[in-house]
């Protein structure tokens, strides 16, 4: 008698449309995703509902205005699956493999402005907005620090100075320098798996998942903020923590006057000449997720990400200050980022919730859990975007960092030399 060993998932092995989540009307009980029970967090499941978050939670639109797209031209390229690198872990793998590997559903790659690689997977298609996860944050960010270039909103300036309810919270003594790039004090565990963690109740509180059994908690995100005590210094130290970008957005929304996704549209998403529509998932009150929810399609984040590499300026117009972009790519200090011991990024920073690689291309990146990423490198001329759904959440430390920041180094440098 033998032991069945059960195959590793793969890409191929859990799409969903061969899997048939949620189809037929209705699919059946075992084929159904629902946010209500938490299937739609249960991996392969979220193959299919990182797609289709708007049918499962309620959303706010991000409009794309009356013009039309801004062109993305095509110069489509054969040669770039075969790129070979080498994984942090010391693996020998190519462009392509890693494709498969990351469980990647939407993937545009740019170079001088043009598409030379994209492809879709799984559930999602070109028209179709993909959840961006944690990369809201670096949204969130650029807004704030557009305030800040303005002179509407002072980064010395304390938290409770725009957000007086913040008092005798964590961040009653805390700055919005502080907040913009996570180096407060403040008790908060950003860890996915450990069921009593902050983020967990987060969760909740945002809508993005259900109250457990007797919750009597917050059950809005203004709510869950004004709960957390402080742990340590603010200023001392880098620690990842999506309460400081939801503070923020709570700062970036009052001093506009604006919700997040009206903000958004009118500074970002009409001027960049968007495809489509995009969304942000909000909470019981209407409060945007500005740290997890934002749901575009990949083209458009590539266009988004094309605006950074050009310092601002896309589609004929200065969208972004090109201040504010040289801010962000050029970082924080980097003794405070190495304190939050990512080994998988060695010499990086964080500015404006930006993650700042200080690599040979002056990359940067918004990032998001399971995969998401929008990679910025000027001195490749390259801009990466990319959605997945892989069943680790973790980017950093992870899977995901050991094969895709090898991956883009190798296919900037191949797009450098041909």
């Amino acid at each position: 008698m033998s032991d069945t060993v059960q195959a590793a998932p793969t890409a191929a092995s859990t799409d969903p449309a061969a899997l048939g989540v949620m189809q037929g009307f209705p699919p059946p009980p075992e084929r159904t995703v629902r946010l209500a029970d938490t299937t739609s967090w249960r991996f392969p499941n979220t193959r299919w509902s990182f797609s289709h978050q708007r049918e499962l939670a309620p959303s706010a639109a991000i409009r794309r205005g009356p013009s039309a797209p801004a062109a993305l031209p095509y110069a489509l390229r054969d040669d770039l699956d075969a790129v070979p690198f080498v994984t942090q872990d010391g693996q020998p793998m190519t462009w392509g493999q890693s494709v498969d590997v990351n469980f990647t559903d939407g993937l545009v790659v740019l170079h001088r402005g043009q598409v030379v690689y994209e492809t879709y997977r799984g559930a999602l298609q070109p028209h179709v907005p993909h959840l961006a996860m944690s990369v809201t944050k670096s949204f969130a960010g650029l807004l704030a620090a557009m305030q800040v270039h303005d002179g509407a909103l002072d980064p010395a300036a304390p938290v409770t100075a725009y957000v007086p309810e913040l008092a005798g919270t964590a961040f009653a003594d805390a700055t919005v320098r502080h907040v913009m790039d996570m180096t407060t004090g403040v008790r908060y565990r950003e860890d996915y798996v450990d069921p009593d963690a902050e983020v967990r109740f987060y969760g909740v509180a945002a809508g993005f998942s259900p109250a457990p059994k007797g919750y009597a908690g917050p059950t809005t995100i203004f709510d869950f903020l004004k709960t957390l005590k402080k742990e340590g210094e603010h200023g001392q130290a880098f620690a990842y923590k999506t309460c400081n970008t939801e503070v923020l957005g709570w700062i970036v929304q009052r001093v506009a006057g604006q919700a997040f996704a009206e903000l958004l549209s009118e500074r970002i998403w009409q001027k960049l000449g968007a495809e489509e529509d995009g969304y942000v998932m909000v909470d019981a009150v209407g409060f945007a997720l500005c740290g997890a929810g934002l749901n575009v399609t990949t083209r458009d984040l590539a266009r988004f990400g094309e605006m950074m590499r050009l310092g601002g300026a896309f589609n004929g117009q200065r969208i972004v200050p090109e201040a504010v972009v040289a801010d962000i790519a050029g970082g924080a200090r980097k003794a405070d980022f190495a304190k939050a011991g990512y080994v998988t990024l060695p010499g990086w920073s964080y500015r404006n919730q930006w993650w700042v690689s200080h690599n040979r291309f002056g990359a940067y990146s918004a990032r998001g859990i399971h995969g998401q990423v929008c990679y910025v490198a000027p001195g490749a001329e390259m801009v990466i975007a990319r959605f997945a759904s892989h069943p680790t959440a973790a980017n950093g430390n992870g899977p995901l960092d050991r094969v895709s920041l090898p991956a883009y180094e190798a296919l900037a440098e191949h797009l450098t030399r041909s």
